[in-house]
């Protein structure tokens, strides 16, 4: 009998745990989402007032220093955008996946890491070439330094 008690009771109370009481915490929980959703939504207002009260300036600056030329310019610029928006989709360009990366990078490290690499190299001629791509490499992540830095040598501590 024992058994048949604890059986009948497992039941009650799956039947209890299944059911869903209405709570004051998610209708708490949904305001305090609404409220922070209408905070954040006044705040980027704010922000994007006082970018463009900041950036309208400079704009009719650059306006009246281009004079005549400003309307042809916005022009092209249309155009432009538009022939390389036509371009992207009629040839169905997209970024990278992981993929793409990974096999780029694998077989880039397959060619690099074998030591013939270098003999067919120096025999085709293509030695300099490719010392010359490497030298244009560094000296780009190194420009990149500087600018990160806004110092040519080491950071400002001041």
């Amino acid at each position: 009998m024992r058994p048949a008690f604890h059986s009948l009771a497992r039941q009650v109370l799956r039947q209890q745990s299944s059911k869903r009481f209405a709570s004051s915490t998610t209708e708490s929980t949904q305001k305090k989402a609404q409220d922070a959703l209408s905070a954040a939504q006044k705040n980027a207002g704010k922000f994007l007032e006082s970018a463009k009260k900041f950036l309208e300036p400079v704009g009719d600056k650059a306006g009246q220093l281009l004079g005549s030329y400003k309307q042809p310019l916005y022009y092209n610029f249309a155009v432009t955008k538009e022939i390389f928006k036509q371009i992207y989709v009629k040839e169905g360009l997209q970024p990278p996946t992981l993929a793409d990366f990974r096999y780029a990078y694998s077989s880039l490290w397959s060619q690099v890491s074998k030591p013939a690499l270098v003999g067919n190299l120096v025999k085709s001629g293509d030695l300099g070439r490719v010392g010359i791509y490497g030298l244009q490499a560094y000296g780009i992540f190194k420009i990149g330094e500087i600018i990160g830095r806004r110092s040519v040598v080491g950071y400002n501590v001041d």
